[in-house]
């Protein structure tokens, strides 16, 4: 229960900077707006790969749950790439397309990693977390 508040907290917080940072509508031409797409997932995907260390911190000493994390973590990646190549498929060879890739892989990610934060909130005792509580 504390977790999915905290959770639900974590996204209403997020959601007005993560807006107004994937506004590259300022950009001069498409190939700016791709790149300024790509720079945002760039963003994401290295949050999304500190939160996920911090996880494998965490579960040290513990190889069947860290087993666990990296086979959910790869099929989470290959769903990712997956949607994200289905989302696109109607821009696919148009010079859009890499910014809508982009866009969809790095809302995909930030919800991912949204998600990994809140095995870091978990308290002592709760039976439902994966991931043990900060000592």
């Amino acid at each position: 229960m504390i977790r999915s508040l905290i959770l639900a907290v974590a996204v209403l917080a997020a959601a007005p900077a993560a807006y107004a940072a994937s506004d590259c509508s300022n950009e001069a031409n498409q190939t700016d707006m791709n790149a300024c797409a790509a720079a945002l997932y760039a963003q994401s995907d290295a949050g999304l790969n500190k939160t996920y260390k911090m996880i494998v911190a965490r579960l040290k000493g513990d190889a069947a749950t860290s087993k666990l994390l990296l086979k959910a973590q790869k099929a989470w990646l290959a769903f990712r790439d997956a949607e994200c190549t289905f989302q696109t498929s109607a821009a696919q060879g148009g010079s859009i397309q890499p910014m809508l890739q982009a866009y969809c892989l790095d809302d995909l990610t930030v919800k991912r990693t949204v998600a990994l934060k809140s095995y870091l909130a978990c308290e002592e005792g709760d039976m439902s977390c994966p991931v043990p509580a900060a000592p």
